[in-house]
């Protein structure tokens, strides 16, 4: 099958290596030294789900139409890349691979001929160099669409899951939070340096890292929100655990962090900020801090986060955890 995968960095390299390595006709976009080498030498995916390096097509943008075509850019770039792509984006079916609320509603207004659906990857990758992927801990994917014709999703998850768990999950804006939950892994990495592992055994980044996940769950619930199971994170445990004793709820980051396993994770935000880039914690802990702000509701510590990682990416210069735990002191006390 011809398929397109647009952005082949740490999620759709690795999506793109697997549906090569099972035999697709496989045409990557990617730019600069990543997509001069994937040209050269290829695709390398290793990590838990095998080794193995691919020769596919690679461009700037697509060349041709295909069957399926797979985005996964930063939530930033998303819009922009549909745009650059529409001549073979029209009457096709595209999955968007985004973290945040608005990859349904992104995919809708720029490529509005197209059947969209929107995919959510729970599994740990990383960009290591150019034309190298390394995939740190397996996950299912999940994928949904906007309305109750879930035709165009079931098509693209019958292709991904031969190559990697995924499924579709009717309740698709549940599922958005749930990952938004998940994702708040992500922000004190991209703050201190620090792997995701290292942020959970530190006992105050822990405690902030916990207080940033229960207030997403708080804001989440305030519009509404019932949120779909992922990786065992139901919507009776995610209300449990936003209301637990806050020393109570650390259990949680606790048991995310052992199913990542030993090799650090970095998250996708410190990635992002290595590599110079523009990072995601507007699509995330920005997006909590919208959905609050419409409801008149506080999401102080997210608020927070935005406001650190956007300071590194700025300076260039990481907050030690001491610096975090005073700034967090002082939300606190300002309560």
């Amino acid at each position: 099958m011809r398929i397109g995968v647009i952005g082949a960095g740490a999620v759709g390299g690795a999506v793109a290596g697997l549906l090569a390595r099972a035999g697709h006709d496989v045409e990557v976009t990617a730019r600069g030294a990543h997509l001069d080498t994937i040209r050269a030498s290829g695709l390398a995916i290793t990590g838990v789900w095998g080794d193995s390096i691919s020769r596919l097509r690679a461009a700037a943008t697509l060349t041709r139409v295909n069957e399926l075509v797979i985005v996964a850019t930063k939530a930033h770039d998303a819009e922009q890349a549909l745009r650059d792509n529409i001549t073979y984006l029209r009457n096709v079916p595209v999955v968007i691979f985004q973290n945040g609320l608005d990859s349904l509603e992104t995919a809708h207004r720029a490529s509005p001929r197209s059947d969209a659906i929107g995919g959510l990857a729970t599994f740990a990758s990383s960009f290591l160099s150019p034309g190298n992927i390394h995939v740190t801990a397996a996950g299912p994917s999940y994928l949904g669409v906007a309305g109750d014709n879930d035709v165009p999703a079931r098509y693209a998850a019958h292709i991904l899951d031969a190559v990697m768990p995924t499924s579709v999950v009717a309740n698709f804006r549940g599922a958005q939070w749930t990952k938004l939950v998940i994702n708040q892994v992500n922000a004190l990495p991209a703050i201190t340096g620090y792997s995701v592992q290292s942020i959970v055994a530190h006992s105050l980044l822990r405690r902030v890292m916990t207080a940033s996940m229960r207030e997403t769950v708080r804001v989440a619930l305030s519009n509404g929100i019932h949120f779909e199971t992922l990786q065992g994170l139901s919507h009776r445990r995610l209300k449990n655990f936003a209301r637990s004793p806050l020393w109570m709820s650390e259990l949680l980051p606790r048991v995310m962090a052992r199913r990542m396993g030993s090799t650090p994770n970095p998250g996708s935000t410190l990635q992002s900020i290595k590599r110079g880039q523009p990072s995601e914690v507007d699509a995330l802990n920005g997006a909590v801090v919208r959905a609050a702000t419409a409801k008149s509701q506080p999401a102080a510590v997210n608020a927070l986060m935005v406001e650190l990682v956007h300071s590194v990416e700025s300076s260039g210069t990481f907050f030690s955890p001491d610096d975090v735990a005073i700034r967090y002191a002082a939300l606190t006390r300002d309560r």
